[in-house]
């Protein structure tokens, strides 16, 4: 089989998305090279084709894949051929049969975790994890926001703060959907306009509000998340499907109510092999035990990567998107 990657010939909508046949790289010191056999669709990788998040041209596509490790350069150590691994990476390249990468990225499958549930929920489940206990901490009792809670991470942020004690209060694009997320553990599950949520979050709070807000959205919810929050509240802004979010001023938070602003990415948190493989435990520890449940809602083939893009922006979809090989 010819090996190919898929890659933005220039910055635009799917249509720009093509296919480049190329001649696998024998790993150097310190890389493994990865027989790809199922790989995650996420926001970025849209980001990266629209040029959002701008890298040089013809752009390679997508950041998260699992695989069959197929050959190893000098000075690796604790890896093997043969063996199953999984990895999140900042420097897109992942939609390809195989791709060459520094071993300490990888992650090590355990038997449990299939390498379609890998691809599933990696970077979205490393992403959670992330959110809830590296960067806003939130504890049981709390009053947690979550928008888009029926797609990829979103029903994961439900579930995992549900199983932490959180009061989650979901949001999604339509009753269907909000009824995902109520089964998923959501203590209240909306599908309002966004001009009627910060409304319904203060009625559900008794008037005080969300303690944060967990905002994948962007330019479109970016006013009710600051609406729903409590004084003192925690805006978690970390996607842009509607778009990025309009220029803020400082004074803005203060007149909203002393709020705290950030914008997180899951690579500044899991800086190190440990910090990565530490979180993975946590993720693969609580799928195993059921109390969260990452549901495959879409496959498509590498070649058809364009129509999983697609069906990703215009919130077609529910759980993750996959591609298979």
């Amino acid at each position: 089989m010819t090996d190919y990657r898929l890659v933005a010939s220039r910055f635009g909508g799917s249509e720009v998305i093509e296919r480049q046949d190329f001649v696998p790289e024998p790993p150097a010191s310190g890389e493994v090279r990865v027989r790809h056999t199922a790989l995650g669709v996420n926001f970025i990788d849209i980001y990266h084709r629209q040029g959002l998040y701008p890298q040089p041209l013809p752009a390679r596509l997508g950041v998260e894949a699992a695989g069959i490790i197929d050959a190893i350069g000098d000075g690796v150590n604790g890896l093997h051929i043969g063996q199953r691994v999984g990895y999140i990476a900042s420097a897109p390249g992942s939609y390809a049969t195989r791709r060459t990468v520094a071993a300490d990225q990888l992650i090590p499958l355990p038997t449990e975790i299939g390498d379609e549930l890998a691809a599933a929920a990696l970077l979205k489940g490393l992403t959670a994890e992330m959110l809830i206990l590296r960067c806003a901490k939130v504890e049981a009792g709390q009053y947690a926001l979550v928008h888009a809670a029926a797609g990829g991470v979103g029903i994961i942020l439900v579930q995992w703060l549900s199983a932490l004690g959180v009061n989650v209060i979901a949001h999604a694009g339509s009753a269907r959907k909000a009824a995902l997320a109520r089964d998923a553990g959501a203590a209240l599950s909306l599908d309002c306009s966004f001009d009627a949520l910060a409304g319904h979050v203060r009625d559900y709070t008794k008037g005080i509000g969300a303690d944060v807000s967990f905002d994948g959205i962007g330019a479109a919810s970016w006013a009710a998340s600051l609406a729903s929050l409590r004084k003192r509240g925690l805006l978690v802004s970390f996607g842009n499907a509607s778009g990025p979010v309009p220029p803020i001023a400082p004074l803005d938070l203060g007149r909203a109510g002393s709020l705290f602003l950030t914008r997180p990415t899951v690579y500044d948190y899991l800086v190190t092999p440990e910090d990565r493989r530490n979180a993975a435990t946590r993720l693969f520890d609580i799928l195993q035990s059921g109390q969260v449940r990452v549901d495959i809602g879409q496959r498509f083939s590498l070649a058809d990567s364009a129509k999983a893009h697609d069906a990703l922006e215009r919130r077609q979809t529910t759980g993750s998107t996959i591609l298979t090989l």
